[in-house]
C-alpha cells in the first residue's frame, strides 16, 4: 500500500511499457478524458461538482465490470490530493482495513491530509470486515469508496450503506465503446505508432458486452494474433476477434433487448411447466455472461408468485439456491440453478397469493386509512382500555380447532375474500381447511 497520488501530474507517475496491458496504458488520467457515466460526471452533474469542490463523502460505485469504477476512484483521490489505498475484498481482511485506518488517523492528525480507501468487490467483505469500517467512515477518518457489481442493498450491511451515497454506473453504450477504441488507437504510445484497421468494429464492441476492459483486452489479443503487414500495419479480421475471445458470440446483450427477451422466455417456461425450455434459456443467459444471482432472484420471486402455496417447498428451495450459488460461484453454480429451475418448472402452480395481495393493495389505495376494528386493537394503556380498545376480543386458541368466528377486516371490507386457493397441490389442503372454517362462520 502506498500513496498512489501526489501533486505531480498523473502522467509523471506512470511507468508504461509494452508489458503493461493496454487497458492500463490508456486508463484516463483526467475527468475530461473519462468516457461514459455522463449522468454522474458530465459538466454540472452532482458527482463532478462535488469532485471539483473537493467535497467528497463516502460512496458505493455500483455497476457491471469494466465501466470505470476503479478509474473513477483514482481520479477522485488525485483531484482532492488525498492519500489513496486500494484493497481487494477477495485478498484482504480486517487486519488490512485496520492498518489503513491507523495510517489515516496519522494523516489527519499530523498532516491534515485526507485518506481514501478504495475497496474493490466490497460485496465480498463479510459482516465483520464491513463492521470494522463503520466508526472510521462515520467520523470521517477515511473516505470509503466501495466498488461492487452486486446490488449493495443485498450485499452491504445497512449501517455502512446508510453512511454512503450509492452511485449507479451504467454499462457502456456503442458510442462510448467506439470512443474508447478511437482513444486507444490514437493515444496509446504503442498502438499509435502502427496503422491498425479493425474489419468489424461492431462485432468487437458486441463481444465486449459494455465492458471497456474486455474491449481493450480483446483488441490487444486480436492484434497479437494478427500477422503484421507492411510498414507495421495490421488488419484485424472478424475471425481474429473470435479467436481472441475464445468463442463464437452468443446473441445476448445483458443491458438490451436480448436480456429482457431471454429472461422473459425463462420465466414463462418455468410458469408454463416446461423444465427443458427453462434450463435451455437459463444456459443461454449464463453463456452470455448473465449474473447467476440475477437468475436466482427471479426464481425466488417466481416461487412465490407462480408456485405459491401449491408447493410451499418451492420458495425454500429457491431461497437456498440464492444462498448456495453465493457460496460456490460459477461454474458449479449452474448445477444448483438447473436443479432449482427443474423443480420450479415441474411444481404445481398457483398465483393465488399474488392475486390476493394485488387485490388487497388496490383496496388499500382506493380506501386508505380504514380504521382497525376496536376489538383487535392493542390496549397498552388505561386510557385505551377505557376507550374499548381490545374489548370483546376472542383468543382463537381457546376454541375448537383454534378458531372462532370474529371480524378482522375493517367494516367496509368485512366480507371481502382476497386469498382464493386453488385445488392444486398443497393448496388443495389449504382450500379445504378454509372452506371448513368458512362453514363455521355461516352457522
Amino acid at each position: 500500500m502506498s500513496d498512489l497520488f501526489s501533486n505531480e501530474p498523473p502522467s509523471k507517475k506512470r511507468d508504461i511499457s509494452e508489458a503493461t496491458p493496454l487497458a492500463e496504458r490508456v486508463r484516463p488520467q483526467t475527468l475530461d478524458a473519462f468516457i461514459g457515466q455522463s449522468h454522474l460526471i458530465g459538466e454540472g452533474k452532482p458527482l463532478r461538482v462535488m469532485i471539483e469542490q473537493g467535497e467528497i463523502g463516502s460512496m458505493i460505485l455500483w455497476g457491471p465490470p469494466g465501466v470505470g469504477k476503479t478509474t473513477l476512484a483514482r481520479l477522485i483521490a488525485h483531484h482532492i490530493t488525498a492519500e489513496f489505498f486500494q484493497l481487494n475484498a477477495v485478498s484482504s481482511g480486517v487486519k488490512e482495513v485496520r492498518d489503513v485506518i491507523a495510517g489515516a488517523e496519522k494523516n489527519r492528525k499530523f498532516q491534515n491530509k485526507r485518506t481514501i480507501l478504495f475497496i474493490d468487490e466490497i460485496h465480498r467483505f463479510n459482516k465483520a470486515q464491513q463492521d470494522a469500517l463503520l466508526h472510521s467512515v462515520e467520523e470521517g477518518v477515511i473516505t470509503l469508496i466501495g466498488a461492487t457489481t452486486e446490488n449493495p442493498s443485498f450485499e452491504v450491511i445497512s449501517p455502512l450503506l446508510s453512511r454512503c451515497r450509492v452511485y449507479v454506473m451504467e454499462p457502456l453504450g456503442k458510442e462510448e465503446l467506439d470512443a474508447i477504441l478511437n482513444q486507444a488507437l490514437k493515444n496509446d504510445p504503442i498502438l499509435s505508432k502502427r496503422r491498425i484497421e479493425i474489419e468489424d468494429r461492431e462485432f468487437l464492441m458486441l463481444l465486449s458486452g459494455g465492458d471497456a476492459r474486455k474491449l481493450l483486452n480483446g483488441l490487444e489479443t486480436a492484434l497479437r494474433l494478427t500477422k503484421p503487414g507492411p510498414h507495421n500495419s495490421a488488419i484485424i479480421t472478424k475471425q481474429k476477434i473470435e479467436e481472441a475471445f475464445q468463442r463464437k458470440y452468443t446473441l445476448y446483450d445483458k443491458g438490451g433487448e436480448q436480456h429482457y427477451d431471454t429472461i422473459s422466455a425463462f420465466i414463462k417456461s418455468l410458469r408454463g411447466s416446461d423444465p427443458d425450455a427453462a434450463i435451455y434459456w437459463m444456459a443461454r443467459m449464463l453463456d452470455g455472461g448473465e449474473d447467476p444471482k440475477f437468475i436466482a432472484r427471479r426464481m425466488v420471486v417466481l416461487a412465490s408468485e407462480d408456485v405459491g402455496n401449491a408447493d410451499p417447498q418451492a420458495l425454500v428451495l429457491a431461497t437456498s439456491c440464492f444462498t448456495a450459488i453465493d457460496y460456490v460461484g460459477m461454474p458449479e453454480a449452474r448445477i444448483i440453478l438447473s436443479q432449482t429451475a427443474a423443480y420450479l418448472a415441474s411444481a404445481p402452480k398457483s398465483n393465488a397469493s399474488y392475486m390476493a395481495v394485488e387485490e388487497a393493495w388496490k383496496d388499500v389505495r382506493t380506501e386508505p386509512n380504514l380504521p382497525v376494528p376496536l376489538h383487535i386493537r392493542n390496549a397498552p394503556t388505561k386510557l385505551m382500555e377505557d376507550l374499548n380498545y381490545g374489548k370483546d376480543y376472542k383468543y382463537s386458541h381457546n376454541y375448537d380447532d383454534h378458531f372462532v368466528e370474529q371480524q378482522y377486516l375493517p367494516d367496509n371490507l368485512k366480507d371481502k375474500i382476497y386469498y382464493k386457493p386453488t385445488d392444486i397441490g398443497k393448496e388443495k389442503e389449504i382450500r379445504e381447511r378454509l372452506n371448513k372454517l368458512w362453514k363455521k362462520k355461516q352457522r
